[in-house]
């Protein structure tokens, strides 16, 4: 996988209650991924961006909701959506030390 690739995998971390509950709990961190993202890249390019070691990743695919406008009906796209566990003693600070 050359660096590239890797470097756009991560769209974004997700910032909600049930993510830093999580990240508190077990380390877990939760990222918004391209589609096409797998397991392996997605675990390098977390090691990569934020130099932390990975022990697990897990992925899983966010349904589009169904949405109404007066008459019309549409819906969002769908996305994915990736949990990434840390080895112990490491951590990821969104925050930015504020």
């Amino acid at each position: 996988m050359n660096r590239e690739r890797l470097m756009q995998v991560l769209l974004s971390p997700i910032i909600s209650e049930k993510a830093n509950i999580a990240a508190e709990a077990s380390a877990r961190y939760a990222f918004r991924v391209v589609p096409d993202a797998h397991k392996r890249e997605i675990g390098r390019a977390v090691e990569l961006m934020f130099d932390v070691k990975v022990d697990r990743v897990q992925v899983l695919n966010v349904k589009g909701k169904r949405k109404r406008f007066r008459q019309r009906l549409g819906k969002r796209p769908g996305w994915r959506k990736a949990y990434v566990r840390l080895q112990p003693g490491h951590e990821i600070d969104f925050g930015g030390g504020a």
